[in-house]
C-alpha cells in the first residue's frame, strides 16, 4: 500500500552549488571598528551594513555591544550619532531625612530624629537592654 513516486531527470530541474569559504574570516579590530562606524550613521541599519561587507548582521551586532563596552574602538564616519554624554554633578552632602525613629525596649521608649547615626542608635539599644 505504499506510494511510490516515479522521478525523473525532467523533475529534478535547476541546482545551483555553492561553495563555503574553507576557513573562517577573521576581522580586524580596525575592520569591526568601521563597520560598526557605518551603523551609526542615521537611516542606516545594520542588516544593510552586514550585506555589504558580507558579514553576519549578528556578528556586526555584537561588534556594536563590543563598542558600547568600551572594547572596541570606533572611528569617526561623516554623519555618524554617537548617544550624547549626559553628566550631573554628585553632591557629598548626605540626603535630607525628616521623620523619626523610635526605639522602643520594655516600658522605655526613645524617639530620635531620623538622621541620628546608627551608631548612635545602636549604642542607646545596648544601653537600654542594660537598663531593662
Amino acid at each position: 500500500m505504499g506510494v511510490h513516486r516515479e522521478r525523473s531527470m525532467e523533475a529534478v530541474g535547476f541546482v545551483e552549488l555553492l561553495a563555503a569559504p574553507a576557513a573562517k574570516r577573521r576581522w580586524s579590530d580596525e575592520a569591526k571598528g568601521r563597520m560598526v562606524a557605518e551603523t551609526l550613521v542615521p537611516g542606516v541599519t545594520v542588516n544593510e551594513v552586514a550585506r555589504q561587507h558580507g558579514v553576519k548582521a549578528n556578528h556586526l551586532s555584537s561588534w556594536r555591544t563590543l563598542a558600547r563596552e568600551g572594547k572596541l574602538v570606533v572611528p569617526e564616519v561623516a554623519g555618524a550619532e554617537f548617544a550624547p554624554l549626559v553628566a550631573f554633578a554628585q553632591t557629598s552632602e548626605p540626603p535630607i531625612v525628616t521623620g523619626t525613629i523610635d526605639l522602643v525596649i520594655g516600658p522605655v521608649t526613645v524617639r530620635l530624629d531620623a538622621a541620628t547615626p546608627a551608631a548612635r542608635a545602636a549604642e542607646l539599644v545596648i544601653a537600654l537592654r542594660v537598663c531593662a
